[in-house]
């Protein structure tokens, strides 16, 4: 709304008027009753009186040149300092030239959040003394993946009750990278999560300047890749700091570790356990309804001195299918031998040795127990693929008494059961 200058009726002729904007603004009402010669008025334009000019606030930067009515004046702080006022004022019409609010001050505060990716920490008060009865905390968070890099410009607290604490993750639960007190200005130091933390306490006796340090965003390396993972495959292929990775072995191998890894923070970047391995096992418990054995170590010969056994199991009602894919091992001396059952007391399928491949068994039963054993001299290697559950073909059998079956066995060949059954 503007302001009101003069409010004039009658037949006196007022004195000389003075606008105090660069508009201005003349209303003229009449009514119905009494007509009268009305006014004859002149203007001229003048200059008007500006704004005194506002002085910069220390640490502070002023922008703008221009202090007539209207015109508006804005202020920013240096980095570290904290605007105490209004950032912007403007010059108002009147009779005396003014602000509408007084000039604003820059602070170092007690405390504050940033996420920029440079910028500057200061003790209250800084460059004067800090007040007594501090407890403030800054923390400084940026994008996963990236850390800081602190620097000091100045350091000057009461020795051991005045401090400064710098920690790497949240100001209650990260990890302490030094606490500083005293007249001397540490070296640099780096933090190498994406979260700081500053804790500055000080008691109720000595006052000093405090602090003032800067801090500069670095990206922070990935973890080293784990892949050839050999014998299995890696699930996710961002190796970043805060990043899971999960790991599985092919058919035949068991993983040997942790199955998922997590990239850590730190300075030199590693995963929160050792990669793990994929290897072929000397035995183990099978219950899987198809699957591979390997000889240990594969795809490396198998050491001397190994006896490996290996149990298979399957849901009743069901038989297992073996074939020798790959056979080589020393000839008698090295061997597999087959069960049809889940000891050695069981029927013996058979006994592999050699350079023989192709071989093919079956069980009877749901249950084998396949048995490895290499001597001290020679090596070589084996697979065992194709180990499938097939309907157990007993189960299709009829209540008879006296039955002639055939059924396949290794090398293609037939065998013949007479089976008897007494009723």
């Amino acid at each position: 709304m503007s302001l009101l200058v003069s409010l004039l009726s009658g037949t006196t002729i007022p004195q000389l008027l003075n606008s105090t904007s660069n508009n201005l603004y003349l209303n003229f009402v009449s009514d119905i009753s009494v007509s009268a010669a009305g006014f004859h008025l002149e203007y001229t334009a003048i200059g008007l009186d500006t704004c005194p000019e506002p002085q910069t606030p220390t640490y502070g930067i002023k922008v703008g040149d221009r202090y007539m009515v209207g015109d508006v004046v804005m202020f920013q702080c240096e980095q570290g300092y904290s605007l105490q006022g209004n950032a912007h004022i403007t010059c108002m019409p009147g009779p005396v030239r003014r602000w509408n609010y007084p000039v604003p001050l820059c602070l170092a505060q007690c405390g504050g959040a940033m996420t920029e990716v440079s910028g500057v920490i200061m003790s209250p008060g800084f460059p004067g003394n800090y007040p007594s009865g501090l407890d403030c905390t800054w923390t400084v968070t940026l994008p996963i993946g990236f850390g800081i890099h602190v620097q000091f410009l100045n350091l000057s607290t009461e020795a051991i009750h005045d401090y400064l604490e710098i920690r790497s993750g949240p100001s209650e639960t990260g990890t302490v990278i030094d606490r500083f007190s005293g007249p001397q200005v540490p070296e640099s130091l780096f933090s190498t999560t994406h979260e700081t933390s500053f804790f500055f306490h000080s008691d109720y006796s000595q006052n000093k300047p405090g602090f003032h340090i800067t801090y500069q965003a670095y990206q922070l390396q990935s973890c080293p890749d784990p892949r050839p993972f050999r014998n299995g495959i890696v699930i996710g292929s961002d190796f970043s700091v805060g990043m899971t990775v999960s790991f599985e072995c092919l058919p035949g191998y068991s993983l040997i570790g942790e199955t998922s890894l997590t990239c850590l923070h730190g300075i030199s970047r590693n995963w929160n356990n050792p990669i793990p391995r994929c290897e072929a096992l000397c035995g183990g418990n099978i219950t899987s309804m198809n699957g591979t054995i390997f000889s240990p170590g594969h795809p490396a010969e198998y050491p001397n001195f190994q006896d490996c056994v290996w149990s298979v199991r399957v849901p009743p009602g069901n038989g297992i299918y073996i074939n020798f894919t790959v056979l080589s091992t020393e000839p008698i001396y090295d061997y597999i031998t087959v069960w049809d059952g889940p000891d050695q007391s069981s029927p013996q399928i058979g006994q592999f040795s050699g350079n023989t491949a192709l071989e093919s068994v079956y069980s009877t039963s749901n249950q084998i127990l396949i048995k490895f054993h290499s001597d001290f001299s020679g090596s070589g290697f084996f697979v065992l693929s194709d180990l499938q559950t097939v309907k157990n073909w007993f189960d299709s059998i009829n209540i008879c008494h006296h039955c002639v079956i055939s059924v396949p066995t290794r090398r293609l060949k037939w065998l013949t059961y007479a089976l008897i059954i007494l009723t």
